[in-house]
């Protein structure tokens, strides 16, 4: 039986090792890194020229968003509507500032910088880690590793779609909706996130025929209020 005594001697853990959350870190953010390439072959067949591309991901730098606009272009959408769309989808970053301001407590100094890193990829890695110190280690290393290799792999990207010419022909203009699910399918982990992705899916394919490109993308985006809607009313 352990008294009292013995609990107050025995140590408590300050958090995980550094070396273990710099691994989990540069895990998250070379595998999502890579997936660049395809946004910068995705926005090469919509007409986006290289640097235009390239400043997309240095300046807006979500890849959702990114997909999101350039697929809504690649569509024929008009530019605002498009813009639009990327727009509601990013604001959830916004949410996620807010939680990580309170975890993290950063200098002023950095925080300019720091909001532009406020992603899905660097809020997951944040908030799995047990202590404010690792938080910080995680959210940095995650944000820069992320953030070097998403522009990277953009430019190589585009250029390579501009030495290949026609992306439809080699069936590359798939790339960016299939990266989009693989990046938002692991995130669908409750009921009400699965009843919102579902929904948001019939209503951007039912509408898409009868609505200019860009405007079913703003529609789908309903899909969340109804569901929570609907699931206070039950509750």
């Amino acid at each position: 039986m352990i008294t009292e005594s013995e609990i107050r001697e025995t140590p408590v853990p300050e958090g995980r090792p550094r070396a273990a959350v710099v691994r989990d870190a540069l895990g998250v953010g070379v595998a999502v890194g890579l997936s660049g390439f395809a946004f910068g072959v995705t926005a090469a067949g919509a007409g986006i020229s290289t640097l235009q591309a390239c400043v997309l991901s240095l300046l807006v730098f979500t890849g959702a968003s990114q997909f999101a606009l350039v697929g809504a272009l690649a569509a024929g959408g008009n530019p605002f509507t498009a813009a639009a769309g990327a727009f509601f989808l990013g604001t959830r970053n916004a949410f996620y500032g807010l939680r990580l301001s309170e975890l993290l407590r950063l200098p002023r100094a950095v925080r300019p910088l720091a909001a532009h890193w406020v992603i899905d990829e660097t809020t997951a890695v944040a908030l799995a880690q047990p202590d404010r110190k690792s938080a910080r280690l995680g959210f940095t290393v995650t944000g820069l590793t992320l953030y070097v290799l998403w522009n990277l792999t953009t430019l190589l990207g585009a250029l390579g779609a501009e030495a290949i010419g026609d992306t439809r022909a080699w069936g590359l203009d798939a790339a960016g909706p299939a990266v989009f699910l693989a990046l938002l399918a692991p995130m669908l982990k409750t009921g009400t996130e699965r009843a919102v992705a579902a929904l948001a899916l019939v209503l951007g394919l039912g509408f898409l025929p009868v609505l200019p490109a860009g405007v079913p993308v703003l529609i789908a985006a309903l899909a969340a209020p109804v569901v929570l809607w609907m699931k206070g009313r039950r509750s």
